[in-house]
């Protein structure tokens, strides 16, 4: 892979990929995530989905299989409702500045509805932890809610 990083720089892959609905991340996906992480990538941004999938941290490296929609035209549409793509996260990720190794991943559950982001309820935020812990758990990541119903990644 070329590089045009320089000393300092911190790579980030942003990639488009994957259905935009369902959980399943294919081993390709894995895969090539993990090679980029080989290949000295930071973080790997995945988007495409309209919910949250899964976290994984590999060689102390971010993996984010699945951001979801943070604001979207997708609202109203039915038929995916047990996705819950009215949830987003906003992922608060500190890496440290040398390495690019993750230090922490705060994550901020926020609700869409008409077109504004709102603060998630406590069940929701409490819905959303346990589901990511369960999506997590193949790939040793689960989330701790805090006081304000953030959330603190684990692995």
């Amino acid at each position: 892979m070329q590089s045009f990083q320089q000393p300092g720089d911190l790579l980030i892959a942003s990639i488009h990929w994957g259905s935009n609905w369902g959980y399943d991340i294919p081993p390709h996906q894995i895969e090539f995530a993990h090679r980029l992480i080989e290949e000295g990538v930071a973080l790997v941004h995945g988007h495409s989905s309209h919910h949250v999938k899964a976290i994984e941290v590999f060689k102390s490296r971010l993996i984010l299989y699945g951001c979801g929609d943070f604001l979207t035209d997708y609202e109203g549409i039915s038929g995916y409702e047990r996705f819950r793509g009215d949830l987003a996260l906003m992922y608060l990720v500190d890496l440290d500045s040398q390495s690019g190794q993750l230090v922490s991943t705060r994550l901020v559950p926020m609700h869409m509805r008409r077109f504004r982001l709102e603060r998630t309820s406590a069940p929701d935020a409490h819905w959303l932890c346990d589901f990511l812990n369960k999506l997590g758990a193949p790939f040793g990541t689960g989330t701790r809610l805090k006081k304000g119903n953030s959330m603190m990644l684990q692995w």
